[in-house]
């Protein structure tokens, strides 16, 4: 297998289900976003924002989550407990630009690329990082809490903080490449 320093980079990514309490600060963000921000974008739109939810904010996503899925009692205190899981979240949102030239499913595909790129620029900056979806992510009670435009959707979150001092478990078996690549 050939060496490649960014190729080496994504294959030692490896999510990260749970995390301890640091977690970047928002200069230290700015930066990550930014590089994240290089992915191919058609007609460079910018079709995407970043919520940070931090503190309390995240209590109230699992609230808007157990709402959605219409929970209550204990399970809907578990439910609102799983934001709490990482310090951080970042709320990726698709917000679609007007463009005779760029249709809605490419600007989205846009968001979500630049999700897996802070992904990968934060892994590599040292932080144990995790995209997590699920059923209610663009149901109305999440879409009420992260105050999303008319328009927006929320495509998940990342779950940023610390990374554990131990090894890694569950990582992928490798995968061969010509199984996915084919020619026309």
């Amino acid at each position: 297998m050939t060496s490649h320093p960014i190729a080496d980079g994504m294959r030692r990514r490896h999510s990260h289900p749970a995390v301890t309490e640091q977690a970047p600060r928002t200069r230290d963000l700015l930066p990550l976003i930014e590089a994240a921000a290089s992915i191919g974008d058609h007609a460079a739109l910018r079709p995407w924002r970043i919520i940070a939810v931090r503190g309390e904010s995240r209590r109230r996503v699992g609230e808007a989550l157990a709402e959605a899925a219409g929970l209550q009692g204990l399970a809907a205190e578990k439910m609102a407990a799983k934001p709490l899981r990482a310090p951080l979240l970042l709320a990726i949102v698709a917000s679609p630009k007007p463009s005779i030239k760029v249709p809605e499913w490419e600007q989205e595909a846009v968001a979500a690329g630049v999700a897996h790129a802070l992904s990968l620029v934060l892994d590599e900056a040292g932080w144990g990082v995790m995209w997590r979806t699920g059923l209610f992510t663009r149901s109305e009670p999440v879409r009420r809490c992260h105050r999303l435009e008319p328009g927006e959707s929320l495509l998940g979150w990342l779950y940023v903080g610390g990374k554990h001092d131990l090894a890694p478990t569950g990582r992928r078996p490798a995968m061969s490449a010509r199984n996915f690549l084919t020619s026309l």
